[in-house]
This record gives structure tokens, C-alpha cells and sequence, in this order.
């Protein structure tokens, strides 16, 4: 069980270039596995979403890409991108706020559960095997049977948090 968030929440140290570079290099290595397709633009897609932890939407992901120096793109391209990268556990969607953010435990099957600090916006996945089974056993008591689950919960991250004093 990985009850700690992970990214910017965890670590005020944390190495975000070490962050991306893993996670692109573990996306690799799930697409060859799977003998699945991580073309130029996928890759620019994941990267893009990679670049920080705060949560991207289709659009924000579209206009950073067009501001490069490459041929245009259309936002079906950007969305089917996100589409493989869904399908393949690399990223997850943050429905309420209809963007994504990069999978920190791609290639694990488990369930998108998120901190989402409401004043800086970043975001930190956690992954909690009760909170899976408590839901699963709820829904499958109601003979209700879950197709997909993503958890988020707002507040504020320790950076964000007002001085213990200041209350």
C-alpha cells in the first residue's frame, strides 16, 4: 500500500527532472511491452503533461504544442493522444477539472485516487488498496459493478497550508 502522496506534496526536495525522466523512460518501456506505439507526438503529449504536477487540459496541451516550432496539430490528435495514454496507464484524468496528470504507478493496476491542492493546483496521486476494496465491496453489495473510479480529494498542500501561528 502507497498511502503517501508522491510529487511536490511528499518531498519539498523533490527532483522533477529525475520525476519526468523516469516517467518517460517507464512509459517507454510499458509501449514496447505491450508492442504498443509511443509515436513522436505521444510522446510530446506526455511530456507536456509531465512538465509539472499540476493537472493539463487538452487545450493547454494543444497550444504548447502549437507554439513549438513543428507542423500544426488539430485537437483530435491531442485527444486521441490522450486516449492511448489512458489506455496504457500512462496518465490519468482529473474529471472535475477535465485534465490529466502523469501516472505515477504506470503498468499497476489500480485506482486514480488524488490530492488536488485548491490554491496552487498541483496534484499528488496516492494509492490506497482499502479504499479500493472498501469501494468494491460497496458497489458489488448494490450489484453495481464498477467500470472505472477516480478519487479526488481538494484542500491545501503543506505549501499552501496558512502558518499554524496565523490561525
Amino acid at each position: 500500500m502507497d498511502t503517501n502522496p508522491q510529487g511536490p506534496f511528499a518531498d519539498p526536495d523533490h527532483d522533477h527532472a529525475h520525476c519526468v525522466t523516469g516517467a518517460m523512460a517507464s512509459a517507454e518501456t510499458i509501449c514496447r511491452m505491450r508492442r504498443a506505439r509511443l509515436t513522436e507526438q505521444r510522446r510530446r503529449v506526455l511530456e507536456i503533461i509531465w512538465e509539472n504536477h499540476v493537472p493539463v487540459g487538452a487545450y493547454e496541451i494543444l497550444a504548447a504544442m502549437s507554439a513549438e516550432d513543428r507542423p500544426p496539430i488539430a485537437p483530435p490528435t491531442v485527444y486521441r493522444a490522450l486516449d492511448f495514454l489512458q489506455a496504457h496507464g500512462l496518465v490519468h484524468k482529473i474529471e472535475s477539472l477535465k485534465a490529466y496528470v502523469g501516472c505515477r504507478h504506470p503498468g499497476q493496476d489500480h485506482v486514480g485516487q488524488f490530492l488536488i491542492c485548491e490554491e496552487c493546483g498541483n496534484a499528488a496521486e496516492i494509492v490506497d488498496q482499502g479504499i479500493d476494496r472498501a469501494i468494491e465491496k460497496q458497489a458489488s453489495a448494490a450489484g453495481f459493478q464498477v467500470s472505472e473510479t477516480t478519487i479526488e480529494v481538494r484542500g491545501l498542500c503543506p505549501s499552501c497550508l496558512p502558518e499554524r501561528g496565523a490561525r
